[in-house]
C-alpha cells in the first residue's frame, strides 16, 4: 500500500536521478577512454619512500624523480653525456676545475612556495644551494659520496657555476647526471620542510599532482618545460603519468595483459614462461599487442670469494679457476632466465659499458676444471674439496644449478640461504667464504666496477668485499684516474679486468639485461644500460 501512496512525481524524479547518474558515469568513462592515450601508466611493486632527489638511491625512487627534476648534465641511451640545465662546459685539467654555463630559460614548477601559483627562473645559486644541501649532515642525503672528490663549488653569477676537484677523477662528469645532483628551489625546501618528500618541486618535464601513498601517484605535464624535440615541438608529449603500487608481480603482469598498464619492467619467475620462450622471444599470443625491448644493463651478477678466508679451497687459485670453468653459463641463462642475460665469459666489466672488452674469461670446460681439481688435491692434500655459497632465496635457482654442475666434476657444494639483509651484513664483514652478489653501476664509467678490487677499498671502507689485493692492479687504478682521454683509459681498464680474471677472486655469472614489455600503442620509450625510465619523448596512440 505504501508504494501506492507515493506520487507519480516522485517516481519521475527518481527515474530522472537514476538516468542522470548513468549518463554522467557513461560520459566520465568515455572521457577517460578518450584521454587514455595522453597518460602513461606503470606499476611500482616495491613502493616509493620519497620523491626527494637527495635520497634517490634505488630505481623505485630514481624512476619517478627522473620525471620531476633536472641536473647540470644528462645521459642519452648510449651513455653519452649531454647538456641539461648546463648548455655547455669547459674542463681545466691543470686545476681540475669544471665551469658550467647555464641555460636562461629553465623555470621551476609553479608552486605556492613562490607565491600564489608562481615560479621563477633557475640560476647558478640554486645549484650552489642544492649541492650544499646534499652535504648537510642534518639532511643525511644518500648522495653525499658523489662529492668525495670535490674541493669546492661556487656560483660566479646567475649563469656560471664552477666545481673544483681535489684530485683528478675523469668519471666525475657522469656523476653529475645522477638524480642526487638535481637542482631544487630553496623556497620549496623551506616552505615544506621534511614534507618536501611528498611535495616535490623541480624543473622536469612533469610536475607533482597527487600521491596517495601505497595506492597511486600522479604527475601532470609541465607546460613550462624547456626541452624541445628536433622539430621544435615542446616536450613532453604526454599529459600525465600514473603510477600504481600493486605489491605482487603476478598481479602487475595481469594488469598489463588486460591493458591497464602500459609497461612491465623486468622478468619475474611468476610470468616469464607465459610471455617469452627459453630463447628470449615473445610468445605468439603476445606478439600482436606487446613489444619486447631489451638491451645490456650495467649489472654484473657474480659469486664473490673472500680472499682472506682461512680455507685451502679459497687460497687455491687452481680451485677458484675450477669453479669458474665448471658450469655452463649459456645453459644457465637459457633455462633459468629465458635467455634474458649475457653469459659472463669475459671480464667483470659488463657489456654495454665503455671499457668492456672481449678478454678471455671462463667458458664451460669441464675437463679443464677436473684437471685443476686434481692439481688442487696434489697441492693441498685435500681429497674432497667442499665449498659453501651464501645467497638469498631470489637467486637460489642459480646457486642450485651451479651446485649440481660443480658436484659433477668433484666439488661438493652447500648452499646457505639467508635473508637479503643478513647476506649483506655477512658479506660486508667477511663472514662468508663465497657469496652471491651483484654490482649495478652508479655512473657510466668502468672505474665503478674496478673499484671493487682496489685494495684501499677493503670493506668497511669501500666496496672491496673480496679483499682482493694486487700491487699491479692498484698502480693501474691510480694511473687511470689521471687519464682524461676515455680511449686511453679503456686500455688501462682492460689490463685491470684481465688481472681480476687471472686471479679469480670472483666467479662472473652473467651480465644482466634490461627488459621491458611495452604496449604497442606506446612509442618513444627506448631503453638504456642503466635501465632508467625517461618519459619526456613517449607518445601513445588512441
Amino acid at each position: 500500500m505504501i508504494f501506492r501512496l507515493l506520487s507519480s512525481d516522485f517516481w519521475q524524479s527518481l527515474c530522472f536521478i537514476i538516468l542522470t547518474f548513468f549518463i554522467v558515469a557513461s560520459c566520465s568513462e568515455q572521457n577517460n577512454k578518450n584521454r587514455d592515450h595522453l597518460i602513461f601508466r606503470y606499476n611500482e611493486h616495491s613502493n616509493i619512500g620519497t620523491l626527494d632527489p637527495a635520497f634517490a638511491s634505488n630505481p623505485q625512487i630514481i624512476w619517478p624523480t627522473n620525471q620531476l627534476f633536472n641536473s647540470l648534465v644528462q645521459l642519452d641511451d648510449s651513455l653519452n653525456i649531454n647538456p641539461d640545465i648546463a648548455k655547455s662546459w669547459t674542463i681545466n685539467d691543470s686545476t681540475n676545475t669544471y665551469t658550467f654555463l647555464l641555460r636562461d630559460d629553465v623555470y621551476f614548477h609553479k608552486n605556492i612556495a613562490f607565491g600564489s601559483d608562481s615560479t621563477r627562473l633557475v640560476n647558478a645559486y640554486d645549484f650552489e644551494y642544492s649541492f650544499n644541501r646534499i652535504l648537510d649532515d642534518q639532511v643525511a642525503s644518500r648522495g653525499r659520496w658523489v662529492f668525495n672528490n670535490v674541493e669546492s663549488f661556487e656560483a660566479l653569477n646567475d649563469s656560471i657555476f664552477t666545481i673544483k676537484l681535489n684530485k683528478p677523477f675523469p668519471a666525475f662528469l657522469g656523476l653529475l647526471s645522477m638524480r642526487f645532483c638535481s637542482v631544487v628551489p630553496q623556497e620549496a625546501i623551506e616552505y615544506y620542510g621534511s614534507d618536501f618528500r611528498s611535495n616535490p618541486v623541480g624543473t622536469g618535464p612533469f610536475m607533482f599532482k597527487f600521491w596517495e601513498e601505497n595506492v597511486k601517484l600522479v604527475f601532470r605535464k609541465n607546460p613550462l618545460y624547456f626541452e624541445k624535440d628536433d622539430l621544435g615541438n615542446s616536450l613532453p608529449y604526454l599529459e600525465a603519468v600514473s603510477i600504481t603500487f600493486l605489491p605482487d608481480k603476478q598481479s602487475e603482469f595481469l594488469q598489463f595483459a588486460q591493458g591497464k598498464l602500459d609497461m612491465v619492467s623486468g622478468l619475474d619467475n611468476s610470468y616469464k614462461d607465459e610471455i617469452i620462450t627459453t630463447d628470449g622471444k615473445l610468445q605468439e599470443s603476445y606478439k600482436d599487442h606487446v613489444e619486447l625491448i631489451s638491451g645490456p644493463y650495467l649489472n654484473t651478477e657474480y659469486l664473490g670469494i673472500f680472499m682472506e678466508a682461512n680455507a685451502p679451497q679459497i687460497q687455491s687459485l687452481a680451485l677458484r679457476k675450477a669453479i669458474n670453468y665448471g658450469f655452463d653459463r649459456k645453459k644457465m641463462i637459457k633455462y633459468l632466465r629465458n635467455g634474458m642475460g649475457i653469459p659472463a665469459e669475459n671480464g667483470f666489466i659488463p657489456m654495454g659499458l665503455p671499457g668492456f672488452a672481449f678478454i678471455e674469461g671462463y667458458s664451460y670446460q669441464p675437463e679443464k676444471a677436473r684437471q685443476l681439481i686434481e692439481q688442487y688435491k696434489e697441492e693441498t692434500g685435500d681429497l674432497n674439496p667442499k665449498i659453501i655459497i651464501g645467497t638469498n632465496s631470489q637467486y637460489l635457482d642459480l646457486c642450485e644449478f651451479i651446485q649440481r654442475e660443480l658436484e659433477k666434476i668433484g666439488i661438493a657444494v652447500t648452499i646457505d640461504v639467508m635473508p637479503p639483509s643478513t647476506l649483506r651484513q655477512m658479506k660486508s664483514t667477511g663472514e662468508l667464504d663465497i657469496f652471491r652478489a651483484s654490482w649495478i653501476a652508479d655512473y657510466p664509467d668502468a672505474e665503478n666496477y674496478l673499484s671493487l678490487f682496489y685494495s684501499p677499498n677493503f670493506t668497511p671502507n669501500g666496496p672491496n668485499y673480496t679483499h682482493f689485493k694486487n700491487s699491479v692492479f692498484d698502480s693501474l687504478y691510480v694511473q687511470a684516474l689521471s687519464v682524461s682521454d676515455i680511449e686511453e683509459r679503456k686500455l688501462i681498464y682492460t689490463k685491470m679486468d684481465s688481472i681480476v680474471i687471472d686471479h679469480a677472486p670472483v666467479v662472473p655469472l652473467f651480465y644482466d639485461m634490461a627488459v621491458r614489455f611495452v604496449n604497442k600503442k606506446v612509442s618513444g620509450l627506448g631503453i638504456n644500460p642503466q635501465n632508467f625510465l625517461v618519459l619526456k619523448r613517449v607518445k601513445k596512440k588512441r
